[in-house]
């Protein structure tokens, strides 16, 4: 494998950042793969429910797609969750932030503030503020937030529901993640 000249980026050539261009290009293409290899680690994560985070990310996705949702949508319901093994505390931001070149602001925003609304169905059972969320009721996508938990989320734990296969939605994550099409110029890939 081919190696960069310099021991301290500032002292790199063109011939150098050309070559991490070309590498940093093959990498992004594999993203899809690493994104469903991690909703695969869901399979295993957090005991408790009566189905698996993995269950659940299919769960999510299906009912999204039955619902007609369009493809940037569909992928996000089945992705939302996979931040949990990395950030369990900020999941929903971690997954936003790897949604955010790819997907429509709305989108990213769902899933980056999922969990905060999620809580509107447990917090208080713990000691919470069920109503946390309310703080960001000026937000344009409040309501298409609190719907995608209500309809994508909070419902997607039952063992008798009959979700589509991974493979099924497969073919989305590698479209919806084939090229940036959210870049204004400003963010770093």
């Amino acid at each position: 494998m081919e190696t960069v000249s310099f021991t301290a980026m500032a002292d790199g050539t063109k011939e150098d950042y050309a070559l991490l261009d070309r590498y940093a290009d093959e990498y992004l293409e594999t993203l899809p793969d690493r994104l469903l290899e991690a909703l695969e680690g869901l399979r295993a994560s957090l005991a408790g429910y009566q189905v698996t985070r993995y269950e659940h990310s299919l769960q999510s996705a299906t009912r999204a797609y039955d619902d007609g949702r369009d493809e940037e949508y569909v992928v996000a319901a089945l992705l939302h969750d996979i931040g949990d093994e990395l950030a369990p505390l900020t999941h929903g931001e971690f997954m936003g932030a790897i949604l955010r070149p790819y997907c429509r602001p709305e989108v990213v925003w769902i899933v980056r503030h999922h969990g905060v609304f999620q809580s509107y169905y447990y917090a208080h059972h713990s000691g919470g503020d069920r109503n946390v969320r309310d703080r960001f009721r000026d937000s344009p996508w409040f309501d298409a937030c609190a719907e995608f938990c209500e309809r994508y989320d909070q419902n997607c734990f039952d063992p008798a529901f009959v979700s589509k296969p991974v493979e099924f939605f497969e073919p989305m994550v590698r479209r919806v993640f084939a090229e940036p099409r959210y870049l204004t110029g400003d963010e770093a890939i």
